[in-house]
């Protein structure tokens, strides 16, 4: 038998494993590790886990599936790439800008600084959120751009709401609130941006 028959061969009997593998994977209680996805799928009625795996493919398929559940939907309006560049920009704002603060009084100023990439996003996020949190209280918010980024200004009427700002930090006020959520549901839609 030359060689290119044996490589045959050797193929052949793998094509026919590949099936076989997928039914006892499938079909044993304990599937080997590294199973296909039908043997992830099924646990014997165990509960799964929601998360999706990353969270920037977890909040477009949360999305997704709203999308195609509402018979509404104008799929001609639909962006989902408008709503991924929003979440990379959350992504390059929560890991890479780089936060500094003081307090002056009732008032904490952030300086949120970034380059490139980072920037931008700082730049594009960092305000809109700002008149988010200004108007969910219980500070009054306002941002300056700057050449290196943003300088987030929050003034508390009391020392408690002082110290919860000055405790959250940058990040922890960015995260605030409830509206990234219908945002990122009408920025999917097509509805625009901040």
């Amino acid at each position: 038998m030359n060689r290119l028959s044996l490589i045959i061969a050797v193929l052949a009997v793998l094509a026919g494993a590949v099936p076989l593998y997928h039914w006892f994977a499938a079909s044993d209680a304990t599937p080997a590790a590294g199973g296909n996805h039908e043997a992830h799928a099924n646990h014997g009625g165990t509960a799964l886990p929601d998360e999706g795996g990353q969270s920037t493919f977890a909040a477009i398929a949360e999305i997704v599936a709203m999308l195609e559940a509402d018979p509404d939907t104008d799929w001609s309006k639909v962006d989902i790439a408008a709503l991924r560049a929003h979440l990379v920009d959350m992504n390059s704002l929560m890991l890479g800008a780089k936060a500094s603060s003081t307090v002056e009084e009732k008032t904490i100023r952030f300086r949120i600084e970034g380059e490139a990439g980072v920037l931008r996003a700082i730049q594009a996020m960092v305000p809109a959120h700002a008149a988010e949190l200004d108007k969910a209280g219980p500070w009054t918010v306002e941002a300056e751009t700057i050449s290196e980024g943003v300088i987030l200004s929050l003034t508390s009427e009391t020392d408690a709401d002082l110290e919860k700002a000055r405790a959250l930090g940058f990040f922890g006020l960015m995260a605030k609130g409830s509206h990234h959520q219908p945002h990122h549901l009408a920025m999917a839609r097509g509805l625009g941006s901040h």
